[in-house]
């Protein structure tokens, strides 16, 4: 049964999973795990190959950092914050998300940027007393993130 709860507030979640290049590159070390053990035993040697596979494509999905909003707060990663102390999001993709990522990034900014992914949000901190000024991290879904931040920040 779907929860149709009108007054639940609002919640995101978003996986930054790696990509598909990054996930066959960890597994490509499974064979050259099993040609280290080959000269002792080849059933060994099988087995040591699939558990290095297995282990560091579950590793990198496992360790993939998350982005969610909900309870009034945003949290990217194990950073968190109220979105009562966010401005309005920014939505980047091309070249504009390609520039946040680099020359636009700046040392005051948190950051949370995944290669493979293209969207970028980008959002002013508005507490004061916040050393950090944005908080710029990747998203598939950028449209969706800036969408619940908003939704989240008047309340509904």
């Amino acid at each position: 049964m779907h929860n149709t709860d009108r007054s639940a507030p609002p919640s995101y979640r978003e996986r930054l999973s790696p990509s598909l290049w990054l996930l066959v590159s960890a597994a490509v070390c499974a064979p050259m795990a099993a040609v280290t053990f080959a000269p002792i035993d080849t059933t060994l040697a099988l087995v040591v190959g699939l558990a290095v596979g297995v282990g560091l494509v579950s590793a990198l999905i496992a360790g993939a950092p998350v982005i969610s909003v909900s309870d009034g707060e945003l949290r990217v990663g194990r950073a968190h914050i109220a979105v009562s102390d966010l401005g309005e999001p920014e939505i980047l993709a091309g070249e504009a998300a390609r520039a946040a990522r680099g020359s636009d990034l700046r040392r005051d900014d948190w950051h949370l940027l995944r290669g493979g992914i293209d969207g970028v949000v980008r959002v002013p901190v508005a507490d004061e007393d916040d050393p950090t000024a944005r908080w710029v991290f990747s998203s598939r879904t950028p449209e969706r993130v800036a969408a619940m931040i908003t939704r989240a920040q008047r309340g509904r």
